[in-house]
């Protein structure tokens, strides 16, 4: 199921902060209630090896989030706790000492389940335990998701686990999104921010291409 221009899940889940401080984050919420938009982005496990590298990409790019009024959230199915060790843990040593913005700690899986980016290959019945068993790591791909201030997605996008995200590219989509929203125009393939945009008819696509 895609969440794009729907409402994304009203789901309150356990986060944790740089401070160590642990509670409730609701993305919905801090979308709506805020007036922000809302970057999100799952990764697979703490105390890897790709993830540092993109939690610590977001981080550096947090001023330019902040430009765009757009908040960062990171989250996987690891519990606050080990969130804690591993904010703890020195970035030289793998860690993500540094990091600033919330982490969810998903560790009952309600949201990842919801919005169906477990790595589940397969469930099968065991009739001699009588459980159905998981195969797969049952931990979530790299998913993004990016969602406006009436709380609607308007981005999501799944990696494979070896695959890191390209941080500026967010940054583009939200600029595209934002000029829609500013202008009412469409933004064409490649458009960056200052490029030209379009109307959504004939006359404008003919006007766009003849100009590119």
């Amino acid at each position: 199921m895609t969440y794009v221009g729907k409402k994304f899940p009203n789901l309150a889940v356990d986060a944790m902060n740089e401070m160590g401080d642990t509670f409730k984050l609701n993305v919905l919420e801090e979308a709506v209630k805020n007036n922000k938009k809302v970057l999100l982005f799952w990764y697979p496990k703490d105390f890897t090896f790709v993830c540092p590298t993109e939690l610590h990409a977001f981080q550096a790019a947090l001023p330019e989030f902040d430009k765009r009024n757009t908040v960062v959230v990171g989250a996987s199915c690891d519990t606050a706790e080990v969130h804690f060790a591993w904010l703890n843990t020195a970035k030289d040593n793998g860690g993500i000492e540094g990091v600033t913005y919330s982490l969810l700690a998903d560790s009952n899986r309600n949201l990842a389940r919801t919005l169906d980016i477990l790595d589940i290959t397969d469930v099968r019945f065991d009739e001699e335990i009588g459980l159905d068993m998981l195969e797969g790591d049952n931990v979530t791909y790299r998913a993004t998701y990016l969602i406006d201030e009436e709380g609607t997605v308007f981005h999501e996008g799944i990696n494979h686990m070896p695959v890191g995200r390209n941080v500026n590219e967010y940054l583009r989509l939200i600029d595209a999104y934002t000029h829609v929203q500013t202008h009412g125009e469409v933004c064409p393939a490649n458009w960056e921010e200052g490029k030209e945009a379009m109307n959504a008819d004939r006359k404008g696509v003919a006007s766009y291409l003849s100009n590119n």
